[in-house]
């Protein structure tokens, strides 16, 4: 006699959240803002562009989340295609998206699950990680 065994809950997916910022922003107003725009997501790495690798606020962040930090070089960024570019993000960085760029490249995904969303100086973007 064979049992079936039940499903297995659908486990949600872990996301990578991209991070645009001003500099000299603590890490609770990073914080706030991936909670305000993601809630109780599983969030698995916060990426961004790589002059912000040393930023303490982001650093923090990311330790209080338990989750790496992962930069890019803004030519890497700018390869990506983005739903939303900036002509000013390109002019001060020389790449049209750090946040969902950033997310993109993180998730190694073609889409993003939430496009950028500013709150109090920070930009933060979201993509699936399915793997």
């Amino acid at each position: 006699m064979t049992s079936a065994n039940p499903p297995l809950p659908e486990v949600p997916p872990g996301y990578a959240v991209g991070v645009g910022m001003r500099s000299g922003l603590p890490a609770e107003a990073i914080l706030h803002a991936i909670r305000e725009v993601l809630g109780q997501a599983l969030i698995q790495c916060l990426a961004t562009v790589d002059r912000r690798a040393h930023e303490p606020g982001l650093v923090k962040a990311a330790e209080s989340l338990g989750v790496p930090l992962l930069t890019y070089r803004p030519r890497e960024l700018s390869q990506v295609p983005v739903p939303n570019p900036s002509a000013r993000t390109a002019e001060a960085l020389g790449t049209p998206s750090v946040a969902e760029a950033a997310a993109l490249l993180a998730a190694s995904a073609a889409q993003l699950t939430v496009a950028k969303h500013a709150v109090g100086g920070v930009t933060i973007a979201a993509a699936a990680i399915h793997r």
